[in-house]
């Protein structure tokens, strides 16, 4: 059986594309979608990926969402120092044993984005 080598996207609606795209950018350093060959593309590192369909009525993320963005870390102390910084709200820091640690942030559109720093 052939299988999908990892995500090469994620694509979603928002009412200010070109502001998101920015936040995204400024705070947790992720490239634009290139446009033109010249641009760089976000590249991620090798490591962990999740992919898990939640029941409808999850509470693990606000209801009028359809997704969470997790994004893996290596140090997440200094990236909350970091977000607080430029006036972030962090919530729901957890631990869970032999999986690592968690944060959550939202964007400006309401986002959840839980942040994961892995047991190594």
């Amino acid at each position: 059986m052939q299988k999908v080598q990892g995500i090469g996207g994620f694509f979603f609606r928002a009412k200010n594309p070109e502001r998101l795209t920015k936040w995204y950018q400024d705070h947790l350093g992720i490239n634009p979608a290139p446009t033109n060959m010249e641009m760089v593309p976000w590249m991620t590192e090798s490591g962990v990926t999740v992919f898990s369909p939640f029941p409808a009525d999850t509470d693990y993320f606000p209801a009028d969402k359809t997704f969470m963005l997790n994004f893996r870390v290596a140090d997440l102390d200094a990236i909350i120092m970091q977000l607080k910084s430029a006036g972030i709200e962090i919530t729901d820091e957890s631990e869970l044993e032999g999986i690592g640690r968690f944060a959550r942030i939202h964007d400006p559109e309401g986002n959840a984005i839980e942040l994961w720093e892995p047991v190594p």
